[in-house]
């Protein structure tokens, strides 16, 4: 139920929620008088210009889009009835009375869902709506905190997968899916047994880890398919490992700096592989990495103080100096 009078008032039905010590109001609110009454400071004289000065606009342009290609949303707008709302429960009705000013509502959650949909050209749009009413300033910063900190992420890995099951991938996140699983499950793979599809976890690569190193060095790749990723990589990570482990250190793989670090490294060593006009196999990734087969690569990797671009520049330098112009 929506009803608006010539006084500048809107009556809406409600259902009130009882949440230990405290009560609030749920409800779908249509988009405009949302985004008429409602901003994201509780001093902003005009909600657009309050939000055009906190809020990514771009990020709200595409909540617009999304929106507007028929998709929904259905998190819950939080708000902070504020003192100009006038708001009025009714019991009786289920319903509460508010007026409409430009400060009616203090956005607790939600500031760009709110300004993403007043953009959107789809304008019948209704949104949920939890209001909580008597808050002080305090009370609203602490409920902003609490929503802020207490609900946790879902893990990165796990959108992957779900992306995947909804059939929203890219054509570059649908082969990086591929791949990771060819590395993953197959027997000859130089990972096999060390990934982990789920979650992230020690001694294994994850699937975020791996997506973002591979996909880093995709420009790299004339086949972009499969077998044209697999092969190779599969073939320098082969080399690595047999490094390592000559070296005493094949957990070191396993690490995600160094890991990155090492894919990193995948096109200085296969441009030196194609300039002896080989194939990209095991032997052949190792003939011209004899510089790292050295005691001296895993202490290395105790000195790239966590970030992998460091560790590749280093790796990158130790190539270099055992580079060798090769007689005919």
């Amino acid at each position: 139920m929506k009803k608006d009078d010539d006084k500048g008032t809107t009556t809406l039905s409600v259902s009130m929620v009882t949440q230990g010590k405290t009560k609030f109001f749920t409800l779908t609110m249509p988009i405009e008088v949302l985004a008429e009454c409602a901003t994201v400071e509780t001093r902003t004289i005009n909600p657009i210009e309050g939000f055009q000065r906190h809020l990514d606009e771009r990020r709200a342009e595409e909540i617009a889009r999304y929106v507007d290609e028929g998709n929904s949303i259905p998190n819950s707008i939080v708000l902070s009835a504020q003192a100009a709302s006038n708001l009025k429960y009714t019991r009786a009705k289920r319903s509460i009375t508010f007026t409409r000013t430009r400060a009616s509502f203090f956005i607790v959650d939600g500031q760009h869902r709110v300004f993403g949909f007043s953009k959107a050209k789809t304008k019948t749009l209704r949104v949920p709506v939890v209001i909580y009413d008597g808050l002080t300033r305090a009370q609203e910063c602490k409920l902003f905190i609490d929503i802020n900190t207490k609900q946790r992420p879902v893990p990165n890995a796990l959108l992957l997968d779900i992306k995947g099951l909804a059939e929203a991938e890219t054509d570059e996140e649908s082969l990086l899916r591929d791949i990771f699983d060819r590395f993953d499950t197959d027997a000859s793979s130089p990972l096999f047994g060390y990934m982990s599809a789920a979650e992230s976890k020690a001694g294994a690569i994850s699937r975020v880890t791996f997506n973002a190193a591979v996909k880093s060095i995709f420009h790299v790749f004339d086949d972009k398919d499969l077998e044209g990723v697999f092969e190779p990589l599969s073939a320098y990570l082969a080399a690595w490992r047999a490094i390592l482990r000559r070296n005493d250190a094949s957990d070191l793989l396993l690490k995600p700096t160094v890991f990155k670090a090492i894919i990193q490294l995948f096109p200085d060593v296969a441009e030196r592989v194609a300039a002896r006009s080989e194939e990209y196999l095991v032997p052949n990734f190792e003939a011209v990495m004899t510089a790292l087969d050295s005691a001296k690569t895993p202490k290395l990797f105790a000195k790239h103080g966590g970030k992998f671009r460091d560790l590749h520049e280093l790796l990158k330098t130790e190539l270099t100096k055992g580079f060798r112009v090769r007689s005919k």
